[in-house]
């Protein structure tokens, strides 16, 4: 009988040093890669859009009592990158009834809005300039600001349901900014 326990001893002793020494070969110290490592943002690839923003899915929203400007988002364009950005059309029209169509994308985890392209004469014009800036809370034509806030983050990730977006981009539900008081 002892020499049955001695062997199931020796035999769980065996399988145990080889279970540890498989988890210490996991290591993310002895395998070089940190799991806390800050990760290093790798945009994909961006084609402009084919068409232009379609007038019958214009989202407005409000942005700001300190704007004149109008802002609505074409709920067709909205692209939910696997890269982090969210890319959308973005339509501004001015005080006089004149509209300007942008394409942007906007990036949650840096708090961080691009211009890709603007709408010029019939076509999409690519920003040979292109460059990710910080997203101003602090002017009046905030909209990348409103729409972070409101529809296309949750903090500081991005949203990943087109559903939810295009719930949170209803007038009657946004929450990018506070709509002033009726009057």
């Amino acid at each position: 009988m002892t020499l049955l326990i001695q062997r199931f001893k020796s035999y769980f002793s065996g399988v145990f040093i080889c279970l540890a020494l498989i988890a210490c070969a996991g290591d993310a110290l002895q395998s070089g890669v940190d799991p806390f490592a800050p990760t290093i943002f790798k945009e994909g690839m961006t084609a402009m859009p084919l068409n232009p923003p379609n007038k019958t899915t214009l989202q407005p929203f409000y942005v700001s009592r300190a704007t004149i400007f109008k802002f609505a988002v074409d709920t067709n364009s909205n692209l939910i990158g696997a890269d982090g950005v969210t890319r959308y059309i973005v339509v501004m029209t001015n005080p006089s009834g004149d509209n300007q169509a942008q394409y942007e994308g906007i990036r949650c985890d840096s708090f961080q809005w691009r211009l890709y392209g603007n709408f010029e004469n019939g076509l999409w014009k690519e920003n040979p300039l292109a460059a990710w800036r910080d997203i101003s809370s602090q002017i009046p034509n905030r909209y990348q600001a409103a729409l972070a806030q409101g529809a296309f983050c949750n903090m500081t990730t991005q949203e990943k349901n087109i559903q939810n977006i295009l719930r949170n981009l209803n007038p009657n539900s946004f929450t990018g900014s506070i709509a002033p008081p009726p009057l």
